[in-house]
């Protein structure tokens, strides 16, 4: 079955060009315009994936990210015109998965929808960091009876660091094993959903023990307990 895409966009001639090549890639588009329509658009199609741009008419990107966060992991990728630091990590602390900005390659386009969409390499083993027990085959995150509710994306980065606790990830490592990245990139990324990660899995983030961080290098997985 093609993966259904919900491009939110209300440059026209953009979402048209997209989707010819959503299309021509055997992806299922469905289109919205408008920001203030985009949930009730995201639950009539229940895409696998969402194009999201960040200025729309009704409500901005972030705020229907936001909304879409609120009830579901689905992989979103940010759409944006501006290069701009502070919508860039708005976009990505409101949930985005990715951003890419305007103009881009539609091939680019097709390879970042491919690797959000890529199931995380199996595994059937279970692994443990700090008190949490990572089921890696039933994509389960639980802390005693509690399961902790994470995107398909934060999954994948816990996973990358609990299946080597011994190794330090930097950004760029990081960036390569659960975004496919393969050339230099933005390491916000990272920094933004590492945070994002912590929010969720750490007692105390400002404390973690289960994300670490290895000042001026990266990131590494907290010792189980």
């Amino acid at each position: 079955m093609s993966a259904r895409i919900l491009v939110v966009d209300d440059d026209t001639a953009l979402a048209e060009m997209i989707g010819i090549v959503l299309r021509s890639e055997g992806f299922e588009p469905s289109f919205c315009a408008d920001g203030a329509l985009a949930l009730d658009a995201f639950r009539q199609n229940k895409p696998d994936l969402v194009l999201l741009d960040l200025m729309l008419p009704g409500r901005d990107g972030i705020e229907v990210c936001t909304l879409i966060r609120a009830e579901s992991g689905t992989p979103v990728i940010m759409l944006t015109a501006k290069s701009d630091t502070t919508d860039v990590v708005k976009g990505l602390e409101s949930g985005a998965d990715d951003y890419m900005v305007k103009p881009f390659n539609p091939k680019e386009l097709v390879a970042r929808i491919r690797t959000r969409l890529r199931p995380s390499a199996a595994a059937s083993e279970t692994l443990q960091v700090g008190d949490l027990v990572v089921d890696a085959a039933g994509h389960e995150v639980r802390r005693g009876e509690e399961r902790i509710n994470l995107t398909p994306l934060e999954f994948d980065l816990l996973l990358a660091l609990a299946s080597k606790p011994q190794q330090v990830f930097t950004r760029e490592m990081l960036l390569e094993q659960v975004w496919g990245y393969h050339y230099k990139a933005d390491t916000r990324l990272v920094n933004v959903h590492v945070q994002r990660l912590r929010a969720k899995v750490e007692h105390d983030p400002d404390n973690p023990r289960i994300v670490m961080t290895v000042r001026g290098v990266g990131y590494r997985a907290g010792a189980a307990n």
